[in-house]
């Protein structure tokens, strides 16, 4: 099962973007108006990223998707939730992401190779019914010919057909 602590800010950062993205007209000023407050009251804006090292609430810049080294360093920079950073974050979706990837990948080769297993189960099957019906068949024609040979011996026709010549 999956620890809650990279979970929940894998969903809040794919919630937060999609909210960010979503809203037509980012308030311009909303987030310096809270400057002088705490990293808790600025990121109850989702559009605000709060910087440890200056002690700034800052629009989040969504034109770069991270935030610049000059405005706040990926370690001071916190958004959606104050105790964890952005390196962290992006640390966790990366191996969240490899993992789910691998996974998808491991089970696609194994469905691929139980897929191949199965089918030539079924042809060998089918190969077998094949030599079964071919064996049912030879014993048909020995039968035939054992019953044409009576049937000739039964009427004296045993010795070399006279019309033979002709074919």
């Amino acid at each position: 099962m999956m620890d809650s602590r990279i979970f929940l800010p894998a969903l809040l950062l794919v919630l937060g973007l999609a909210t960010v993205f979503a809203q037509t007209s980012a308030p311009g000023q909303a987030c310096e108006t809270k400057n002088g407050t705490t990293c808790d009251e600025c990121l109850k804006n989702v559009s605000c990223l709060w910087c440890i090292k200056t002690k700034l609430c800052i629009t989040y810049p969504v034109r770069t998707i991270l935030p610049p080294h000059s405005l706040c360093p990926l370690n001071d920079a916190r958004w959606g939730l104050c105790w964890m950073n952005f390196q962290i974050l992006i640390i966790t979706l990366a191996v969240v992401g490899g993992i789910i990837i691998i996974a998808f990948l491991v089970c696609l080769f194994c469905c691929c190779k139980c897929e191949n297993f199965g089918s030539k189960r079924f042809e060998a099957k089918m190969q077998r019914q094949g030599n079964k019906m071919k064996t049912k068949q030879e014993e048909r024609k020995a039968e035939m010919k054992q019953r044409h040979e009576e049937i000739r011996s039964k009427y004296g026709l045993k010795g070399p057909n006279p019309y033979s010549k002709f074919a």
